[in-house]
């Protein structure tokens, strides 16, 4: 059998795991810079799901560094089945996120009030940024584990 890149036990699939966890954190660190976040129940939205992401990510960043490192790929069903069905629960979860924070922002510049300091809006439109390339990468590793999931 074949391995599929970026799937689990692979090192695309650590660098995608990597990435995740990196921009995850990084739409993280931007979202609560801002003090007022929690005043919007779509940014508070954000980093709840920025926080499931970051452990979940990184755990999995480090199990695919020890299989590249010990050569021996995950290929059990049941735990591959986990982690997809993981994968692609969170992945929702930060399309949402950052979807609905995008809009918040994009509401709030468009707005005639004084909603939104310049300062903070830039910095709530750099998280929601992070947040999409953090579902991309994820929605990446949740398909090449899928893909891999019926040839076990």
């Amino acid at each position: 059998m074949d391995d599929v890149p970026g799937s689990v036990g692979t090192s695309a699939g650590f660098s995608l795991r990597l990435g995740q966890t990196i921009f995850s954190s990084a739409s993280l660190l931007f979202m609560s810079l801002g003090v007022e976040f929690y005043g919007y129940t779509a940014f508070c939205y954000l980093v709840t799901i920025m926080g499931l992401v970051i452990p979940w990510s990184f755990t999995l960043a480090l199990v695919d560094g020890y299989s590249v490192l010990v050569k021996c790929p995950i290929r059990q069903q049941g735990i591959l089945l986990i982690i997809v069905v993981g994968d692609w629960i969170l992945s929702t979860l930060t399309l949402a996120a950052a979807c609905s924070t995008a809009s918040v922002v994009d509401i709030l510049l468009h707005s005639h009030g004084t909603y939104c300091p310049p300062k903070f809006c830039t910095r709530y439109q750099i998280s929601a940024a992070m947040a999409f390339l953090s579902w991309f990468l994820s929605l990446a590793s949740a398909l090449f584990n899928l893909w891999l999931l019926p040839s076990l």
